[in-house]
């Protein structure tokens, strides 16, 4: 039976050895829906198996695809059938996986005269559709008709393929919006030149797109990764190799980049260091400010702290959203106010992710101002001790796994020097969303 809740043992002495990060979500779900797009069989491996991906490799099994999971050796085996699904009616469940919904959306107007049933989670119900559907209905792709409040899941697609043509996009709310116009562009009927209508969010996973589609034999024509993107039309996608090699998770590898922070001592994070499409290796630069160092060993990262700071520092998150979180929680461990921008994105994410951890910092007596945009914490340690002295404090996850795991390093943290747990996670198995087996690699570096 799955734990309900779970009491977090502080480290009592440094942590030392090593981590294996899951596979990157973000590459995994990409690169099921180029390979499904692509013409044969292809090989992820070192692939992410959690409840997203899951959802995308159901899908696309859904529409008839041969998809084939080794969870054991970390490898799915798709066979791609190019912009022709075999079943151009189905049932898709994308649960609260953002990458499935949006991807899974544009991907199926490629399907001319295919009808499909769409929806997702509660969670997934209020999250940002409306820019990418808009664009869809525009540019003649498709037909919606919701069943609920429009631009919203549920809502069944009838789609009509994809015509060449001048696309608009307001991917204000979701960078994923962009990325999922993007990878379909290639293989409209005739040529396309997609503008953006306002300047996205978390920039690198553009980039990320833009690089995986170039992988597969796709470039687009543009000055920037804020385009115009320009492309000539029916193309084909292509990877020249059997395997897809999957990144190891880079914003999961940012709890464990701060864990000898929190702990003392020093951790190789494996297989790291050639990490180049995922943007969020970047929060690397922003714990600099906390005294890290990174030394490279062969393949991987070993993160330390010579010499640790606690000054509380201000930094922009646009670029690295996700990460935001995995700083704010040990804000209170700091010396002086923290402010972080750029993250007014998050607040329709997975949960309202600045509310989310405004409400769970009070819980250990710092003070807390949030804006639309930022979230600034004045910390107090003395009262978080005072709080947690007697019973450790529940910290409540909204179904969020970056929520989740963002606690449990500050948890992980000796607050009170004698090993006393004091801090307890509700619901620690949303984890499963991206990082199933989180709690216990944590527990393993425990020494």
């Amino acid at each position: 039976m799955k734990p309900e809740t779970l009491t977090l043992q502080p480290f009592q002495a440094p942590v030392k050895g090593s981590i294996c990060l899951p596979g990157s979500k973000s590459i995994t779900n990409r690169a099921l829906i180029l390979a499904a797009l692509s013409e044969g069989a292809l090989t992820l491996e070192g692939a992410l198996f959690s409840d997203d991906t899951r959802y995308m490799v159901t899908a696309l099994q859904s529409l008839g695809l041969k998809v084939d999971a080794d969870a054991t050796n970390k490898t799915i085996t798709i066979i791609g059938k190019g912009v022709a699904f075999p079943n151009n009616c189905a049932d898709i469940f994308v649960g609260n996986a953002g990458t499935a919904a949006r991807f899974l959306t544009a991907m199926l107007t490629l399907q001319q005269g295919g009808t499909y049933n769409m929806d997702g989670s509660a969670a997934m119900r209020k999250r940002p559709m409306r820019g990418l559907l808009d664009t869809l209905e525009t540019i003649g792709a498709a037909e919606v008709v919701y069943h609920g409040e429009a631009g919203f899941f549920p809502f069944t697609l009838h789609t009509k393929g994809v015509p060449g043509g001048d696309w608009a996009v307001d991917a204000s709310a979701s960078s994923q919006i962009l990325s999922a116009l993007l990878m379909i562009a290639p293989l409209a009927s005739s040529p396309v030149t997609l503008t953006l209508q306002r300047e996205t969010v978390s920039q690198p996973f553009i980039g990320m797109t833009l690089g995986m589609m170039a992988q597969f034999g796709q470039t687009a024509q543009a000055n920037s990764d804020l385009g115009p993107f320009s492309f000539a039309g029916s193309g084909r996608y292509a990877f020249p190799k059997g395997g897809y090699p999957i990144e190891p998770d880079a914003t999961a590898a940012s709890y464990f980049m701060l864990l000898p922070w929190i702990a003392g001592g020093q951790l190789l994070l494996r297989n790291t260091y050639h990490i180049h499409l995922q943007g969020d290796i970047r929060f690397s630069h922003v714990l600099g400010k906390l005294g890290a160092f990174f030394d490279v060993e062969q393949e991987h990262l070993l993160a330390k702290y010579p010499a640790p700071k606690h000054t509380g520092i201000t930094e922009n998150f646009n670029a690295i959203s996700d990460t935001f979180l995995t700083l704010a929680a040990i804000t209170p461990l700091l010396k002086s106010p923290t402010t972080l921008t750029g993250i007014a994105h998050t607040r329709k994410q997975e949960t309202d992710r600045i509310a989310a951890m405004a409400n769970e910092l009070r819980k250990l007596g710092q003070q807390v101002v949030e804006t639309e945009d930022s979230l600034t914490v004045s910390p107090d340690l003395a009262k978080m001790q005072h709080l947690t002295r007697e019973t450790p404090v529940a910290i409540d996850t909204y179904d969020d796994h970056r929520v989740a795991m963002s606690f449990a390093i500050l948890g992980s943290h000796n607050l009170h020097g004698d090993g006393r747990p004091w801090l307890t996670i509700n619901n620690p198995m949303c984890c499963a969303k991206t990082f199933p087996h989180f709690f216990e690699e944590l527990q393993k570096l425990n020494p």
